[in-house]
């Protein structure tokens, strides 16, 4: 699936890639809708269906992922809520041993992600990841999520990459095919972003559930 011979960088997702998506499912579904009920007096469930409404409006954009802008539309300090459940970040199985295997195989490894900065470093902190980065890059900083068109050559040149031989893994299909778009010729998708969720359906790109499944043996 993988001519490593042909792969000098691999471009890694953060959340459902590398770490198990089940933490921000657990957060925005079921943790963030209780204590926004205990601030508003509503139900859990009707606060569930309003941030449900809320964040449907937003998707695809970077106030969808920006903690700042979901802390002063909810009065509430998001990143302080995610910092009491932060012993649920966690890897997704495999994910530490590939890391090690790209550390061993001198390959570049560059985390592209839509986290906003302040969760980026919370989850950097929580799960370990930071020491087997050469580079990350959130796209606030490029002011773009990487599902709009331009991020991904914004990111080319902010990190001097040579697309033909770099490798990209992420979970998101809206992500990959505007990657695809943009000239991206390796791609493969994490078919099981939240382990405790059913495996997606493959798609046109590439699909693993686990890593080793590009692990030479």
């Amino acid at each position: 699936m993988v001519n490593w011979s042909r792969i000098d960088t691999v471009l890694l997702d953060m959340d459902g890639t590398l770490l198990d998506l089940r933490f921000d499912n657990y957060f925005w579904l079921e943790y963030l809708p209780l204590r926004y009920a205990a601030k508003t007096g509503m139900t859990v469930e009707a606060a569930l269906k309003w941030l449900q409404a809320f964040s449907d409006s937003l998707h695809g954009t970077l106030n969808w992922y920006c903690l700042d802008y979901w802390s002063d539309a909810l009065g509430m300090d998001v990143e302080a809520l995610k910092l009491e459940v932060q012993d649920r970040v966690h890897f997704r199985p495999g994910a530490l041993g590939f890391l090690q295997f790209l550390h061993d195989h001198n390959k570049r490894c560059i985390l592209v992600t839509n986290a906003h900065p302040k969760a980026l470093e919370l989850k950097l902190v929580a799960s370990g990841l930071g020491p087997y980065l050469h580079a990350r890059y959130s796209s606030h900083s490029l002011q773009l999520a990487k599902e709009n068109t331009g991020f991904w050559a914004k990111l080319q040149q902010a990190a001097g990459l040579d697309y033909q031989r770099s490798l990209f893994i992420d979970d998101s299909l809206n992500v990959l095919r505007c990657a695809a778009a943009e000239g991206l010729p390796h791609l493969l998708q994490v078919l099981q972003p939240d382990t405790t969720l059913p495996v997606r359906p493959r798609s046109e790109f590439a699909g693993i559930v686990h890593f080793e499944e590009i692990m030479p043996a």
